[in-house]
């Protein structure tokens, strides 16, 4: 079902519940994804996924339309990913690498994660970028995510997202050469 159609079901109060249920099943495995792929553990990454769609539920009769749907609701799913992580860190009085590490053992305890050793390499690297660098790396080279729609969602420039997404980029290949002499 297309976007508009749901939205046109989601004004009507009577078809408010079908239409959001159609959303949820169009949305919440490509939003699960994205947040698992943030967030690592799977109870949390459904925990943020039911509170994404939570949000969207509350506020979709607020929803301008001046980005698509699935843009809208990527960005509430990407500000819930990075408010976890920071809150995460605060809760723990944790520095970056630290939230890292703990990322990289729940990859590594993960038998649906791990895959090859490859994966596994590029996931660790992946987990050792900056928050917002992880962002733009996934969301490019997972989700397939035009540099246009990620400033939509981020609120950042293309430029800048660029520039992110090539440091990112540099450093997942320098961690993955320096593990590859470690072998």
């Amino acid at each position: 079902m297309e976007d508009q159609e749901i939205l046109a079901k989601f004004a009507d109060p009577a078809a408010r519940n079908v239409a959001f249920n159609q959303l949820v099943r169009k949305y919440q495995s490509k939003i699960y994804w994205h947040v698992r792929k943030m967030v690592i553990d799977h109870d949390d990454a459904d925990d943020l996924t039911q509170d994404v769609f939570v949000k969207v539920w509350k506020h979709l009769g607020n929803f301008r339309q001046d980005a698509s749907l699935y843009t809208w609701i990527y960005r509430i799913a990407t500000n819930e990913c990075l408010n976890f992580l920071s809150a995460k860190r605060r809760k723990f009085f944790l520095p970056l690498h630290d939230v890292a590490a703990e990322l990289t053992q729940k990859v590594e305890a993960d038998p649906g994660l791990a895959g090859d050793e490859i994966e596994r390499r590029l996931q660790k690297a992946i987990l050792r970028l900056p928050d917002k660098q992880r962002l733009v790396f996934n969301m490019k080279y997972y989700d397939e995510i035009t540099y246009e729609q990620m400033a939509d969602i981020t609120g950042t420039s293309v430029g800048a997202l660029k520039a992110s997404y090539h440091h990112a980029v540099k450093k997942i290949e320098q961690y993955v050469n320096e593990e590859s002499h470690h072998d």
